[in-house]
């Protein structure tokens, strides 16, 4: 339908998208709006879908809410018809009249306007003389307007709504990545931090916490997306594998090395036949004369084994059992069973230690069916706290359905720690992980 001013409304949108954005700084945002401003125009579409389907999609594409307020302003100034097919929904209200409509001072509406502009909602329609002004005829239709263009919101109307019908979906996802993010954030600490407390400070512990805390420094703001998000979690992932590998690879070391120690001392007879009797002597004087020394302060050998017990926290007759140590940390358990730690807090208080692990895994046994005789076989073969912390996973597993038969399982447990072919340690991380899934 032909209506007076629309030849006149075109020239000028030619005008605009020849000029793209008169004496203005030319960007790739503002040549963008005036090419949909051009496309905007040959759409019918209400002002009242065009505005909703942008504030839908708002925050997605970076808007704030000062930028929809001064859209809402400038929508409110339109007319029904200048939405129709062939015309330009434009806006000639002066700064004094917009800032007294949302407040804004002159640079903040300024400023708001142009990031509008750059976001493709609304376009600069310029004159000759920088000034804004329009016109309309006798049915209400512009004849002729320049000021702030809004039909490239109708032409973004369609792309709006695709957007928004996968925002819900993509929200989803965001928060499980941010969830998994944060489960291998807390996992990675942990990790490094038992490194720290066992003395492992080596190249290449030093080297995995650089890169984690080059990870952490950039960290997505959290309007980030799925892809940003995802680039970190695989990121962190992969980084959290190089840090259990190591832990793996320096507790088979030590206990390789413990175990080729027992066995010099069980196949070799000579470091006792060999020795004279008078150093046996010797030596049983030197235990008598550190046990004086005691008395006025500590030795090295002693401030070492304490800062050794201390660092493990672990029950005394486990530090010195012939079994070797549980090959992960207890914060790193705490973590990974969920509802054992729940159940133990509720029934002990917090796990200050190894020796409140022990104990209060004796106390839920019973509660998953555990006999006590199965109990006592764990502990006799594989020692206290890794007897714990087998119930402690089986007790999770119970809990999540994944074990029926706790007792046998446990046994089970027990069986492959007898045949060395129990890895407790990649259990716990292996559940880490599908916690962060």
């Amino acid at each position: 339908m032909e209506h007076v001013g629309t030849g006149p409304q075109r020239a000028t949108a030619s005008f605009a998208a020849q000029n793209n954005t008169g004496w203005r700084k030319a960007s790739a945002g503002l040549i963008n709006a005036a090419r949909l401003a051009e496309e905007g125009a040959a759409q019918e579409v209400t002002k009242t879908r065009a505005v909703v389907a942008a504030k839908r999609v708002g925050a997605h594409i970076g808007l704030k809410a000062a930028d929809l307020l001064l859209l809402d302003t400038l929508a409110a100034f339109t007319q029904p018809q200048d939405w129709a097919e062939g015309q330009r929904p434009i806006v000639w209200a002066s700064n004094a009249y917009l800032m007294d409509q949302t407040g804004f001072s002159l640079s903040t509406l300024k400023r708001h306007a142009r990031w509008l502009a750059e976001t493709g909602l609304i376009s600069f329609e310029d004159s000759p003389n920088g000034k804004r002004w329009g016109r309309r005829d006798a049915e209400g239709f512009i004849v002729d307007a320049y000021g702030f263009a809004l039909s490239p919101l109708a032409a973004q109307v369609e792309a709006f709504a695709a957007i928004a019908a996968k925002l819900p979906a993509e929200r989803a996802l965001c928060q499980r990545l941010k969830r998994k993010i944060t489960v291998l954030r807390r996992s990675i600490r942990a990790r490094l931090v038992a490194a720290l407390e066992a003395g492992q400070q080596g190249r290449g512990w030093m080297s995995l916490q650089e890169r984690f805390e080059a990870l952490l420094s950039g960290l997505p703001g959290v309007q980030a997306g799925s892809e940003a998000l995802i680039a970190v979690a695989l990121a962190l992932s992969e980084l959290l594998q190089q840090i259990e590998t190591l832990v793996l690879d320096n507790a088979e070391a030590a206990s390789n090395s413990m175990s080729g120690q027992q066995a010099s001392e069980k196949t070799d007879p000579r470091e006792v036949k060999s020795e004279p009797h008078i150093l046996i002597t010797n030596e049983l004087q030197s235990v008598k004369s550190n046990s004086l020394e005691d008395k006025e302060g500590e030795t090295d050998a002693s401030r070492q084994a304490k800062v050794t017990h201390d660092a493990m926290r672990a029950p005394k007759e486990e530090i010195h059992s012939t079994k070797p140590m549980l090959g992960v940390e207890l914060p790193v358990i705490v973590q990974a069973c969920p509802e054992f730690t729940s159940w133990a807090r509720n029934m002990g208080g917090y796990l200050r230690d190894w020796s409140d692990f022990v104990r209060v895994a004796g106390q839920l046994r019973p509660m998953i069916g555990v006999s006590e005789h199965a109990w006592s076989a764990a502990q006799e073969q594989m020692g206290k706290i890794q007897a714990a912390a087998a119930l402690a996973l089986v007790f999770e597993k119970v809990h999540s359905g994944e074990v029926s038969s706790p007792g046998g399982y446990l046994r089970g447990m027990v069986a492959k720690a007898g045949a060395g072919e129990l890895y407790l340690e990649r259990s716990f991380f292996g559940r880490l992980n599908g916690l962060a899934a």
